[in-house]
């Protein structure tokens, strides 16, 4: 009796439509989450009672299930096979199923939510970099500069030191012979260069006037018959003294253009390496003197870090020193040589044109050029265009 009423229970329980599927009403869902929780932790058979009747019949009366011997649930192959229809929505337990897995996602599909949440998340990081990189820069450039006012506040002080004779000083004798002869033929030799150019300033206003002189006399020359050949020679004398002269002038102008190479280029090149050895000897006695004072005073940790740290800085400064010492002195040797060459040619070149010019010889004059490899220009060629000076 009680497996026919269980067994018309579970047939009446679900509805059918017109169309053979299950009807989808809102006790499905409650009836299966009890079916699923009686399969899984089974029924309480001493807490349960079966009604028994049908759907919309009297009560029958309540049947106590204490009383009932054998199985309480029986399975119904019919029921699950309804069960099992398809049906236009989701199964239940695929939805329980679905409501546990935001726990068990993966990391790529949390990673592409978190993307798409966020799409600016990217260029932040961006700017973070950016931001850092510029704050890099920005310490990187304060401690430069840092370093810049010690170094510059301890060589201040030893320049001070050397002026009123309270500091020590490194001094190598015989380099500083040399630089104080090479600074002394360096300003004789710009006097030469000033007054050379004066000279080829003044030589060149000489050879324009008798150019022009010369035109003047050939034309009148031609315009007064009774004097005719008297001008005639004077115009010929200018126009040959005019040739002998841009001869001259050219090679007066080859003889200021070597000097002043040989002063503004070579010797200014060597001076700018001396100008950095003596700032090189500056900055070593004062880290010198530095590293004397620390080292007369405490011995402590703190002290005994300092040291080390400023004889670290000296040997750096020492190094540099040394070497632009070595660069100086080769400088010095071979601008001696180039110096004693360059002007042997060049006095050599001014003396025989000079001479030959005066001399009146021409083909002196003209054979000099061509030995010292001068080229002849004539006058008015080194000034600049009316359009230049517009």
């Amino acid at each position: 009796m009680a497996d026919s009423i269980m067994s018309k229970a579970a047939t009446m329980e679900i509805p059918i439509n017109s169309n053979g599927d299950t009807g989808t009403l809102p006790e499905d869902d409650s009836l299966e989450q009890d079916l699923q929780q009686v399969m899984v932790s089974g029924p309480n058979l001493n807490e349960t009672s079966i009604v028994s009747g049908g759907y919309g019949g009297p009560a029958g009366g309540i049947i106590p299930t204490s009383s009932i011997k054998g199985p309480a649930v029986r399975f119904n192959p019919e029921y699950v096979d309804r069960r099992r229809a398809p049906a236009p929505g989701p199964d239940i337990r695929m939805k329980s199923r679905v409501v546990g897995l935001p726990n068990s996602q993966s990391a790529a599909s949390q990673l592409s939510q978190h993307t798409d949440q966020h799409p600016g998340s990217s260029n932040n990081n961006t700017g973070n970099s950016t931001e850092e990189l510029s704050r890099g820069v920005a310490v990187e450039k304060l401690d430069s500069v840092k370093k810049w006012g010690i170094n510059t506040y301890k060589c201040t002080k030893q320049m001070f030191s050397e002026r009123f004779g309270r500091g020590s000083r490194t001094v190598d004798l015989e380099l500083e012979a040399q630089i104080d002869v090479l600074r002394d033929t360096k300003s004789k030799y710009e006097t030469i260069l000033k007054l050379t150019t004066a000279l080829t300033t003044h030589f060149q206003s000489m050879v324009e006037t008798q150019q022009a002189l010369g035109d003047t006399f050939s034309d009148l020359s031609q315009k007064s018959p009774e004097l005719q050949d008297e001008f005639g020679y004077n115009a010929e004398t200018q126009k040959l003294l005019c040739r002998n002269g841009e001869s001259l002038l050219s090679a007066i102008s080859f003889f200021v253009s070597s000097i002043d190479t040989l002063v503004n280029k070579t010797m200014e090149d060597t001076l700018l390496t001396i100008k950095l050895y003596e700032n090189a000897r500056l900055e070593f006695d004062a880290y010198r003197s530095d590293m004397e004072e620390l080292s007369l005073g405490p011995r402590d940790a703190a002290a005994m870090v300092r040291i080390e740290m400023a004889q670290h800085d000296y040997q750096i400064h020492r190094d540099k020193y040394e070497r632009l010492r070595s660069d100086v002195t080769i400088k010095l040797k071979f601008l001696d040589e180039n110096k004693v060459k360059v002007m042997h040619k060049q006095l050599l070149l001014f003396h025989n044109a000079i001479s030959a010019y005066f001399a009146g010889n021409q083909e002196q004059l003209e054979q000099t050029l061509i030995q010292f490899n001068v080229k002849l220009k004539p006058p008015g060629t080194d000034k600049p265009s009316w359009l230049e000076e517009q």
